[in-house]
């Protein structure tokens, strides 16, 4: 299979979770954003957070920025509401979407990078590696903000993910 090919491959489920995980925050009602099915587990909106920051925080965790820019990236990108967290969503996507398809074959494959909380005896990954880990990461994520509308008695179910 070709680079190009891989990426198209990969990029048309990165649209579905875009397209998807848009759809299920306009569902949300204000009344549910703090709710949490257990002390241990995330808000409703500490989720939302979570997941539609995935393409700005992988990319630029993919890109060995530093913790502490990480956790300030994670604080400017907060949203409190449907419309703010799509936003960041989509604009998140369409940089993650650029630095990939920007790079080359050799880049994609053989460039590695190695994040903040690996170990000095931790190997990084290629570019291609985070490209597929951050799409299971998004839906991970995906598949948790859907079970905790199932959990509050939304009706959601699996044509909602496709």
């Amino acid at each position: 299979m070709s680079t190009t090919k891989m990426k198209e491959v990969l990029f048309s489920e990165w649209d579905v979770a875009v397209r998807t995980i848009s759809n299920l925050l306009t569902k949300v009602q204000e009344k549910d954003w703090d709710y949490r099915p257990q002390k241990n587990m995330r808000t409703l909106l500490e989720l939302a957070n979570h997941l539609v920051q995935i393409p700005t925080v992988d990319l630029a965790i993919g890109q060995e920025k530093k913790e502490q820019e990480i956790r300030d990236l994670e604080n400017k990108l907060q949203s409190g509401n449907a419309n703010g967290l799509t936003e960041v969503l989509k604009n998140g996507y369409k940089d993650f979407k650029v630095y990939y398809d920007s790079l080359s074959e050799n880049d994609f494959f053989d460039k590695v990078s190695k994040p903040f909380y690996f170990g000095e005896n931790m190997q990084g990954h290629s570019q291609a590696k985070w490209l597929a880990e951050s799409t299971t990461h998004i839906f991970h994520h995906r598949a948790q903000f859907f079970n905790y509308l199932k959990e509050l008695g939304y009706e959601v179910n699996m044509f909602d993910l496709y």
